[in-house]
């Protein structure tokens, strides 16, 4: 999918206007062309999952991930969709969307396969492992009838507000990153009220609570079993926390490397748990197993440690410099407060370097001579990828944009974002030994550009690209002189 090649001003639709959004007001790298059909060829291959009885909907798929792209920030609803795209209609959108039947399952289903083939590639080049990343994401909606909404944490704020939360897998090699797949999760609320459910669309079978962490293990379960291949698993403290979630990944021969939470609980030494026997003739007799010897807070063991319990190590390139973190890990235990047996883990501790002091704390079901300090430190520290791929799918493809309340609607939605996704991705990594730059907004600027601009626009957007890539790898440059780590 090579999109830079020699000019063609014949491919060129010089009748657009050349202002018709704020996104598209930016350059975009080389001194050379895309397809036009770029997307068109891209959703084509894709179209048995668009097809609809004998009605094949691949062409409104087009004009929808066009759409996407083209639309503001923020505005990348249908209504916006039909004044960018040309010869598109507001109402084969909504069909498209809210009634048509095609197979969405089916098409995430695919965008796993061929993202881990993607990821596999890029492997071979880098060497490094590639990640399996868990994370939720909340998009802030009005009113009481868009399926699954309701009051609760929204980490876009960081704060209770009326929203929708989804439940996402990203996959990640180096710094390439992309969802993967996603499921909508359902407050208990609605999952115990059936005429809600029913009036927002929601199958029968999904109108059951389940919680972020189960909804997680599901979509584990659906990737291996589809033959996506990772090296790991991660997430946050949510889901380094649950019990259940760590034990199935265990019992399916899953490694993981989980966030969890400083007030976690934990054992230096491996605890023996039995019932105290009853004191005196008085009182109840006692039912719950206590353990022999006393648990401390995560907080509270980070402040026994020394500094020979530290080692620096340098952990992958950023814009910025090395990342360097300061890195402990030590053998511990981990108690549910019912099971018989604590189970035995490795600790991962990290600190920046860098004078904001920041602490992150990790529990994983490797060995502690199995990955080096180094190693387990850029397990933990690649989870911070998820959090770009939702910053590239909400703000470039407009993953919060939507303005639909069923069930199917907002899974049609976000399969068409994630194809959306892998298509700049891939853009990205096959044009990185050009434009080593590149980025997932720069790639949709070209191609937006390309189809809905004109020859002036190309021209103007190609020099400021030039400069503000040269601008930012002499910075780059400068930041690494003195650096040799």
């Amino acid at each position: 999918m090579a999109i830079f090649k020699a000019i063609n001003h014949s491919d060129w639709n010089l009748a657009m206007p050349t202002n018709r959004s704020d996104k598209k007001n930016f350059s975009f790298p080389g001194d050379n062309n895309i397809t036009n059909n770029g997307i068109s060829a891209f959703v084509t291959t894709f179209n048995r999952f668009f097809r609809a009885h004998r009605y094949n909907n691949t062409p409104t798929a087009i004009g929808y991930i066009e759409g996407l792209m083209a639309c503001e920030r923020g505005k990348a609803n249908m209504e916006r969709m039909e004044e960018e795209v040309p010869d598109s209609e507001y109402r084969a959108y909504q069909q498209f969307i809210s009634n048509s039947n095609w197979d969405c399952v089916g098409l995430v289903q695919q965008l796993g396969i061929d993202t881990s083939k993607l990821m596999k590639a890029n492997k071979t080049k880098t060497g490094k492992p590639t990640g399996l990343i868990v994370d939720e994401s909340s998009h802030l909606k009005k009113g009481k009838e868009s399926v699954g909404v309701g009051r609760q944490y929204a980490g876009t704020i960081g704060k209770v507000d009326n929203c929708q939360v989804g439940v996402y897998c990203s996959m990640v090699n180096d710094t390439k990153a992309t969802l993967v797949n996603q499921r909508l999760f359902l407050p208990s609320g609605w999952a115990s009220d059936f005429g809600r459910c029913k009036a927002a669309g929601i199958p029968q079978e999904n109108m059951v609570f389940k919680t972020k962490p189960e909804l997680a293990l599901e979509m584990f379960d659906e990737l291996i079993a589809q033959g996506v291949e990772f090296d790991w698993i991660g997430g946050d403290g949510l889901y380094g926390h649950n019990t259940a979630l760590c034990q199935g990944l265990e019992q399916r021969g899953q490694f993981y490397v989980l966030d969890v939470h400083k007030d976690e609980l934990i054992y230096l030494k491996e605890p023996i748990f039995s019932i105290p026997q009853k004191k005196g003739g008085k009182g109840r007799t006692p039912k719950k197993l206590k353990a022999d010897q006393p648990s401390i807070r995560l907080d509270k063991y980070l402040k026994t440690l020394r500094e020979s319990d530290w080692t620096t190590e340098t952990i992958r390139k950023t814009a910025k410099g090395w990342l360097k973190l300061k890195v402990h890990k030590a053998s511990i235990w981990t108690w549910d407060g019912k099971s018989d047996q604590a189970r035995r883990q490795t600790l991962i501790i990290t600190q920046t370097t860098d004078g904001r002091n920041e602490t992150k704390f990790g529990f994983s079901n490797g060995r502690l001579d199995e990955y080096s300090r180094q190693e387990y430190a850029y397990f933990q520290a690649q989870r911070y990828w998820v959090e770009r791929t939702f910053q590239d799918a909400k703000g470039e493809l407009g993953l919060s944009d939507y303005q639909v309340r069923k069930w199917t609607s907002w899974h049609h939605h976000h399969a068409l974002v994630m194809l959306a996704c892998l298509y700049l991705l891939k853009i990205k990594v096959e044009n990185e030994p050009d434009y080593p730059l590149i980025s997932v907004r720069d790639a949709r600027i070209l191609l937006i550009i390309k189809i809905f601009g004109t020859r002036m626009d190309y021209q103007k957007r190609l020099s400021q690209m030039n400069n503000r890539h040269l601008i930012r790898q002499a910075d780059i440059d400068r930041r690494y002189r003195f650096d040799c780590s």
